[in-house]
């Protein structure tokens, strides 16, 4: 096998012609013969003894042809490619046999190769990183995402409904007298000042009871992502069924040991944050310097980019999107009939 020639057909294009010699041709002939001889049936012979020879003769030379050379023209391919100094981008390959005989078979292919690309003024590029330095403000929040962690929930009766507060509540929404869609819930979780719902809504549950039924007044956003309820008034009548408190545990060596396998102090704890963070806060800002870069080389780089590494990077992130979906027991087919989508749009 040998490369007869490679020329450049256009941009990241290449035809390149093989000539694969008859030894290897008739060795790739054989091993088709001895696959397919147990389906073959010649009269006079038993199932799977017919001779090569005889089969040729009876349904012509060529018969083994066309598996034969599907067979060894990958790798035919592939050495060509390599004697031609060829990156190859993975791509649906253009084959034309231009000749097949006992003397051997000789084709073209049309391949699609990586760009060549070149980059200007990168040197002497600043960036500016982000700050790895630990700070006792970065350590008392990592401590208070800790003490969030382990808190407690708590009903509170003895106050009305305040910040922070996980409230229970009934509410249906009404807009110039009409009751609109996806505004009603039922026995609804609201962290009051979570900002999960539209401006205003949780700040007017604030200091109201436990079983107190009241109606509150709001003004949806005016980029809101329904049409019809965007800049329009509307009015919510509220059933608050509960009030919960989260709970805090002390900052104290108890603490420290419930959270921390190592640590038996305060102090201690500080320490491994501390460390813990310094390391974080490094891999964030190298991988920071790394996005930013990537993002000026990118305006600076002049080379075409073949349709196909962007086909093959979508087919990439399908599969890798899949298998996550595999993991949680659904597959791609199910996921896009429940979302609506389909597999061109997901």
């Amino acid at each position: 096998m040998s490369l007869v020639a490679s020329n450049q057909i256009e941009t990241n294009r290449n035809e390149v012609e093989v000539s694969v010699d008859g030894e290897t041709f008739k060795k790739a002939i054989k091993a088709v013969y001895k696959r397919q001889v147990k389906n073959i049936r010649i009269p006079g012979f038993r199932p799977g003894k017919a001779p090569q020879s005889v089969i040729e003769k009876m349904y012509g030379k060529e018969v083994f042809y066309e598996d034969a050379i599907k067979n060894l023209y990958p790798q035919a391919l592939q050495d060509a490619v390599d004697e031609a100094g060829l990156r190859v981008v993975p791509d649906k390959i253009d084959l034309d046999v231009t000749a097949a005989s006992d003397d051997g078979v000789t084709f073209k292919a049309v391949v699609t190769t990586y760009p060549e690309v070149t980059i200007e003024d990168y040197k002497g590029i600043e960036i500016e990183a982000v700050s790895a330095e630990v700070t006792d403000e970065k350590i008392d929040e990592e401590i208070e995402k800790a003490r969030q962690r382990a808190s407690s929930l708590e009903t509170v009766t003895d106050r009305p409904a305040q910040d922070g507060d996980i409230t229970t509540i009934d509410f249906e929404g009404f807009v110039d007298g009409e009751a609109f869609e996806g505004g009603k819930a039922e026995g609804y979780s609201l962290t009051l000042g979570s900002g999960s719902f539209i401006p205003g809504f949780e700040d007017q549950i604030v200091g109201h009871s436990t079983d107190e039924e009241f109606t509150i007044n709001v003004t949806f956003p005016e980029d809101y992502e329904v049409d019809e309820l965007a800049n329009k008034p509307a009015e919510f009548k509220i059933n608050l069924h509960e009030i919960k408190t989260r709970i805090l545990p002390e900052l104290d060596d108890e603490f420290v040991k419930d959270v921390s396998e190592e640590a038996e102090t305060v102090e201690d704890y500080r320490k491994e944050i501390s460390e813990t963070l310094a390391e974080d806060l490094q891999k964030a800002r190298d991988n920071d310097i790394e996005k930013k870069l990537v993002d000026i080389l990118i305006d600076k780089v002049d080379g075409d980019v073949p349709d196909a590494m962007y086909e093959n990077k979508i087919d990439d992130m399908i599969r890798e999107f899949e298998f996550r979906l595999n993991a949680q027991g659904l597959d791609l087919d199910t996921y896009v009939q429940y979302t609506g989508l389909s597999r061109e749009k997901s």
